[in-house]
């Protein structure tokens, strides 16, 4: 979390939680460099390869924040949870949880959210379909996608 994410009210500003979103969701499942471990160990295998030239982008389709808390400034890193909720032809929903920092007590959900997103051919700029290799990949990390309060 940056300084710069907390708005006037003191808490996480909504655009501030979409950026957080995404950077989880890049470090979570997309392509990386092998260069980029830090010495922490391995970096999980990518689910999509969206880096820049490899061919494929990724286009967020929709987006579902449901904020049940506000988020403070915290020193510590929050703890967000993602899976996959949704696997589609050319589409996968991710969702996620974001919790408080763990090991702080009692633990706190603070949003619930989602993104749908579309896997588009870069060269033609079309929606194409998930490969074998990605829709096998995105199933290690399937299960029921998140309930939100309000339908």
């Amino acid at each position: 979390m940056r300084w710069s994410d907390i708005d006037a009210y003191g808490h996480v500003n909504n655009s501030a939680m979409l950026r957080l979103l995404e950077e989880a969701r890049i470090v979570g499942f997309w392509g990386h460099d092998p260069a980029d471990a830090n010495g922490e160990g391995d970096l999980p295998d990518p689910i999509i390869d969206g880096r820049p030239g490899s061919g494929t982008m990724t286009v967020i389709a929709a987006q579902r924040l449901e904020y049940l808390a506000s988020i403070p400034y915290l020193r510590r890193p929050l703890d967000v949870q993602m899976w996959i909720g949704r696997i589609g032809g050319a589409s996968i929903d991710v969702s996620y949880e974001v919790w408080s920092p763990v090991g702080v007590e009692p633990a706190v959900l603070y949003t619930r959210a989602t993104t749908a997103l579309v896997m588009v051919d870069a060269a033609t700029n079309r929606p194409r379909r998930l490969t074998a290799v990605e829709r096998a990949a995105c199933e290690q990390f399937a299960e029921p996608p998140v309930e939100f309060s309000r339908p």
